[in-house]
């Protein structure tokens, strides 16, 4: 398919894909604090003066990822951004109840050119994948370079010279992107339809007017 495997040896580069990365899970408003008398639970705001280092614990979960971090800067830099990937329909919730080739065809062409969030990772069981997965852009895991150099034997792959110019382009089209909500000029009918699809919306005051016009009744 879209992907090669490099010798174990091979720098660290941009499309890298590992299996079993840790990522941290943290809650700022729940911090346990490791100490000599024992444990205790602090908010990060109580802390966040303290400049010698707090050792707190905190859950982990292992993950696959993949390399974000420009070939030039992964070969010399103290640390190495990933993105984390997930099975692509819970990236993608349009594809949640999707079977049929046709509609996954469309998925991924046409909504692949319209969602910024996210790059699509066909399966592949040699790297590990035994379903649909998503690079999340929305997700990302920062590691110590000389780490992931001494722990490549998680890498189980890269993407090939066309997929990694294509995931290139894509990490800089999500990062560049002008942020904007997209239903902003919807009017209330049209916004119906939409939270009907996405119901954690939220409609603007504008299309909130009855008379279904665009117009901020402020």
């Amino acid at each position: 398919m879209i992907y090669v495997v490099p010798n174990q040896t091979d720098p660290i580069r941009q499309g890298d894909i590992f299996i079993g990365l840790p990522r941290i899970e943290i809650s700022l408003s729940n911090i346990v604090i490791a100490g000599e008398n024992g444990e205790r639970i602090a908010k990060w705001e109580e802390l966040a003066s303290q400049t010698d280092p707090i050792n707190i614990i905190v859950p982990v979960r292992s993950v696959s990822a993949i390399v974000a971090t420009q070939d030039c800067d992964a070969s010399r830099s103290r640390d190495i951004t990933l993105c984390e990937i997930r099975e692509f329909r819970d990236v993608e919730r349009k594809s949640k109840d999707t079977t049929s080739p046709k509609k996954w065809k469309n998925i991924l062409t046409q909504h692949a050119r319209i969602n910024q969030k996210w790059f699509y990772l066909p399966p592949n069981e040699q790297i590990g994948f035994s379903e649909k997965m998503a690079v999340d852009f929305l997700v990302t895991i920062r590691v110590p370079r000389e780490d992931l150099e001494n722990t490549r034997s998680l890498r189980r792959g890269r993407l090939n010279d066309i997929a990694d110019e294509h995931f290139r382009e894509r990490i800089g089209e999500f990062f560049r992107r002008y942020p904007y909500d997209e239903w902003y000029a919807l009017d209330n009918r049209e916004m119906a339809a939409y939270t009907r699809e996405y119901p954690d919306t939220n409609p603007f005051p504008w299309q909130k007017n009855p008379n279904g016009l665009n117009c901020d009744p402020t």
